[in-house]
């Protein structure tokens, strides 16, 4: 697994030097970083992407969608339930731009 993560950092690491995918890249940067974090604690319970859509009752390709970090549409819900179910604890705030 270590190879794919390094393969992606090496990939994002040039990547970002563009400056229209860094623009498109920080707008998803919240979405990404949750996505990160529920793939990382669903390896660390040593579940595969169906055990955990059937503890949070939906579909294995929910899961999937919710992991690529593409997933628009995440509610408060959903985020609880996916907490609960990986037991973790949902910290979420707001912050401002100006400060």
């Amino acid at each position: 697994m270590k190879t794919k993560t390094k393969d992606f950092d090496s990939l994002l690491k040039k990547e970002i030097k563009d400056k229209n995918f860094k623009l498109e890249y920080d707008a998803l940067a919240n979405e990404f970083t949750l996505a990160k974090e529920i793939i990382k604690l669903r390896k660390k319970r040593h579940l595969t992407q169906k055990d955990l859509a059937l503890k949070i009752g939906t579909s294995q390709p929910a899961i999937a969608r919710i992991e690529s970090g593409n997933y628009r549409n995440l509610s408060l819900s959903l985020i609880n339930k996916l907490a609960k179910a990986l037991d973790a604890e949902p910290v979420i705030h707001l912050k401002s731009k100006n400060i």
